[in-house]
């Protein structure tokens, strides 16, 4: 799966950037089935979309930088 590449920053490092601007994206199996978790900067868990592009549109849609967590 080819996606853009985005910085690698741990949850915490992230709540340091600024909570209410930066969003994180982090693969999860749901069912079994691969998923992407949108959580704030703080860990708060948001949703869950079935592919990388939804999860990163949401963000952007919300004004928020997307970060990928690994």
């Amino acid at each position: 799966m080819n996606t853009p590449k985005t910085p690698v920053l741990s949850p915490v490092e992230l709540a340091r950037l600024g909570v209410d601007r930066i969003a994180y994206i982090k693969p999860v199996l749901v069912d079994s089935e691969q998923k992407f978790a949108v959580h704030t900067a703080d860990g708060t868990a948001v949703t869950v979309f079935p592919s990388y592009d939804l999860a990163q549109l949401a963000i952007r849609q919300n004004d928020l930088v997307a970060l990928r967590v690994h």
